[in-house]
C-alpha cells in the first residue's frame, strides 16, 4: 500500500516499522455533542485505511476520545450535577454511546478499534509531563505547566516537521486555552491549575501541589504511547489538526528521546464543505448524521458519498451528491442479490476474468486509498457482468462481494433474497411471457412492484432487482 506522508509530502509505500503489525493511531473525537458529517468523514477515511491495511498485514488501530477539555468542561457545568467529575462523565458518557451508535450506522467497524479515554489515563500523561520537566523541555507556571518550544529546537530538533514554520508566526507568549490561535506559535499547555467549579486530578511536580487536568495536545501523546509504543506507523486525522495539534503531539513525544520519530506516517483528510466553507460547529453551519436520515438518506449512502472522493480533496457536501451516492448503492445492492439468480452462494470461487477485476480494484485502491478509481472499476465491472448469462460457471461472485465489502465496508453481502411467494411469482410471469399473454405479463409485474421488486427482462430470462 502506499500512502501520502505528510511529513514526507509525497506519496511513500507503508512497510511495517515491525516487519509485520501496521499500528495506526486516529485522534477521535471530543465527546461534548453530536459528531458532525464533517468529523465523521475523518473517522470513514481512518476505517478505510485500516481496511485496506488490513489486507496485506495485521493492523492494532487505537482511537482516542477526548473527554475532559475546555468544551466537555464547559458543556459539562450545564448538566446540573453538583459534582464536577461525575459532571464530566455523566456528559461524556452520553455522547460516547451516541458517536460509536454513529461510527456503526456508517458502516465503520468498531470492533476493529482500541478505544482510550483521556480520563482513563491521567497517570500516563502526568508520567509524560514528569519526563518532560526532568529533561527541561517543560516549566511550571502559575497557571499550570508549559512546553518550551525553545529549549525543543535547541535540543537540535525541528517544530514544524508537518508544515513550515517561520519566525514571523513564532511568539514568546503562551496560550493556555485549547481553543488555540492556530496562526501563531506558542509555548502550550501540558496541564492545566484547577478553576472553581471545574473537575480535578492530583498532580506534584517540582515540589509543587497542581491539582488540575491535562492540556488537550498531551492527551494524544500519551495514549499513543500507551496503545501502540512509539515509533508507531500511522496517525491519522483531518488536516486542520496538523498544526497546532499534531506538530505539539511530535514536538512532545520526541523531546528529549534519541529517535525523532513519533509516526512513521502522517495522514490527513481534508475538509467537508458547505457553500464553499469548511463545515464547523463554530461557522454552525454543520450537518448531523441525524439531519442526514431525517431526509430520507442512509447512513451508507453519506459513506459512499465520502468515498467517491480523494481523502485529500475537499468534499461539497450537498443533498444532491448524497442522492447521487443513494442512487449508486442501490446500483450496487441490486448487482449483489444477482447472486440469488445464479448458482448457489458460496460455491465454487473466482473464474479468471473476476479474480483480475478484483486484483484490478485492490491495486487502485492501495495507490494511496484512490477510492474514486477503484469505484469507477466496480461499475465497470458491473457493467460487464450485466452481459452475462445467468447460467454460467464464472457467476460465482460471494468472493467478489466480499471483497468489495472488506474494503469500503458497503454490507453488500447482507443483502437478502426474497421469499419463496415472490420468486414463485416471478417464474409464472416468465411462463405468461412465453405463451405472449402480455396482460397478465404486465399485471404480474404490477403485483411484484406493490411489493417492492422490479423485474428486467433479459433474452436469458428475468432478473429482479429491489427497489
Amino acid at each position: 500500500m502506499k500512502l501520502y506522508n505528510t511529513l514526507s509530502r509525497k506519496i511513500e509505500e507503508v512497510t511495517p516499522l515491525d516487519g509485520n503489525i501496521i499500528r495506526i493511531y486516529s485522534c477521535g473525537p471530543t465527546v461534548y455533542d453530536h459528531a458532525h458529517v464533517g468529523n465523521l468523514s475523518a473517522y470513514i477515511f481512518a476505517d478505510t485505511l485500516r481496511r485496506v491495511a488490513s489486507l496485506d498485514h495485521p493492523v492494532q488501530h487505537v482511537m482516542n476520545y477526548t473527554d475532559v477539555d475546555d468544551k466537555t468542561i464547559r458543556r459539562s457545568a450545564e448538566t446540573g450535577n453538583a459534582d464536577p467529575r461525575s459532571a464530566l462523565h455523566e456528559l461524556t458518557n452520553t455522547y460516547i454511546d451516541i458517536f460509536q451508535q454513529d461510527m456503526h450506522k456508517i458502516g465503520n467497524d468498531v470492533a476493529a478499534i482500541t478505544f482510550l479515554r483521556a480520563t482513563d489515563h491521567i497517570d500516563a500523561m502526568q508520567d509524560l509531563i514528569q519526563r518532560l520537566h526532568d529533561k527541561g523541555f517543560a516549566y511550571v507556571a502559575d497557571d499550570g505547566v508549559y512546553f518550551s518550544i525553545e529549549a525543543y529546537r535547541k535540543s537540535g530538533k525541528t517544530y514544524g516537521q508537518l508544515l513550515e514554520i517561520s519566525a514571523s508566526n513564532t511568539s514568546e507568549a503562551r496560550v493556555q486555552n485549547d481553543e488555540y490561535d492556530k496562526e501563531s506559535v506558542h509555548d502550550f499547555a501540558l496541564w492545566k491549575k484547577q478553576k472553581d467549579g471545574e473537575p480535578a486530578w492530583g498532580f506534584m511536580l517540582d515540589g509543587q501541589d497542581i491539582n488540575g487536568r491535562p492540556g488537550w495536545h498531551v492527551e494524544c501523546s500519551a495514549m499513543s504511547r500507551v496503545g501502540l509504543g512509539q515509533p508507531f506507523d500511522i496517525h491519522t486525522g483531518g488536516i486542520d489538526l496538523i498544526f497546532p495539534h499534531h506538530e505539539n503531539e511530535i514536538a512532545q513525544s520526541t523531546a528529549g528521546e534519541d529517535n525523532p520519530v513519533m509516526a512513521r506516517f502522517f495522514a490527513h483528510n481534508d475538509h467537508i464543505l458547505v457553500d464553499g466553507k469548511k463545515m464547523a460547529k463554530s461557522a454552525k453551519n454543520f450537518y448531523t448524521l441525524e439531519d442526514v436520515i431525517k431526509r430520507g438518506y442512509e447512513p451508507l449512502a453519506f459513506r459512499l458519498m465520502i468515498l467517491q472522493a480523494h481523502y485529500r480533496s475537499q468534499v461539497n457536501f450537498t443533498w444532491e451528491s448524497i442522492e447521487a451516492a443513494q442512487n449508486r448503492l442501490k446500483r450496487f445492492r441490486n448487482f449483489a442479490v444477482r447472486r440469488f439468480q445464479s448458482t448457489q452462494p458460496g460455491s465454487g470461487s473466482f473464474d479468471p476474468q473476476m479474480a483480475s477485476d478484483t486484483f484490478d480494484i485492490q491495486l487502485a485502491i492501495e495507490d494511496d486509498l484512490d477510492t474514486p478509481r477503484a469505484l469507477v472499476k466496480i461499475e465497470a465491472f458491473i457493467e460487464s457482468v450485466e452481459k452475462v448469462n445467468l447460467s454460467d460457471e464464472q457467476f460465482l461472485i460471494d468472493p467478489f462481494l466480499q471483497r468489495i465489502d472488506d474494503i469500503f465496508g458497503l454490507d453488500l453481502m447482507q443483502q437478502s433474497d426474497i421469499t419463496p411467494d415472490i420468486k414463485q411469482l416471478i417464474e409464472k410471469r416468465e411462463q405468461v411471457r412465453r405463451q405472449k399473454d402480455w396482460a397478465a405479463s404486465d399485471s404480474l409485474r404490477d403485483e411484484l412492484q406493490a411489493q417492492g421488486i422490479g423485474v428486467n427482462d433479459t433474452p436469458t430470462g428475468s432478473i429482479w432487482y429491489k427497489l
